[in-house]
């Protein structure tokens, strides 16, 4: 009785499955094929991120008036002045990268690490959003000459502490009396 059940029931599934599929195909045949929205073109955003010891710096750059923004601040308004002309560098180069800066807008969001740290993972960050700007080569080579830091990061890390010591390397003095 068990074979003839699962038969029986077997059967039955094929006939409501063979039911089902031409019920869909009938609602897909139904359906009228709906005109493609105007879609308004994205504006070209350019995307840069830079690591140095541990801060990280994300740019967006995109077609405006020339603002920097690093964390929500004006760059202009970044003190102590130092630090702010050591991000500014790349804006500052020349004249194609002043004119790139000056068509766009530049937002930097940068976390990790200290002030120094910070202000070069921007400096190295901006270079990289306004030399992918750029249409040809000119500004990266430019910078690759000038100062290779700012287009490449700089790979060195903090080695981790170990443990009989204070730091990655030093021990602990020993006294013998």
């Amino acid at each position: 009785m068990d074979a003839e059940e699962q038969n029986a029931g077997i059967e039955r599934l094929n006939r409501e499955m063979a039911g089902v599929v031409p019920q869909q195909a009938e609602a897909v045949k139904e359906k009228k094929a709906r005109p493609k929205r105007k879609v308004s073109p994205k504006p070209k955003v350019i995307l840069a991120v830079s690591k140095r010891k541990r801060a990280i710096a994300r740019a967006r750059l995109i077609k405006g008036a020339g603002m920097i923004l690093v964390n929500g601040i004006n760059i202009n308004n970044i003190k102590p002045k130092e630090i702010r002309e050591l991000m500014l560098e790349p804006v500052n180069f020349s004249n194609l990268t002043k004119s790139v800066v000056e068509s766009s807008n530049i937002k930097v969001d940068v976390h990790g690490g200290g002030a120094s740290g910070q202000a070069q993972a921007v400096r190295s960050a901006i270079a990289k959003a306004i030399a992918d700007a750029y249409p040809s080569d000119v500004v990266r080579k430019s910078y690759m000459r000038y100062d290779r830091t700012l287009l490449v990061d700089d790979s060195r890390r903090v080695e981790p502490k170990k443990f009989l010591g204070p730091k990655a390397r030093a021990r602990f003095q020993t006294s013998y009396r």
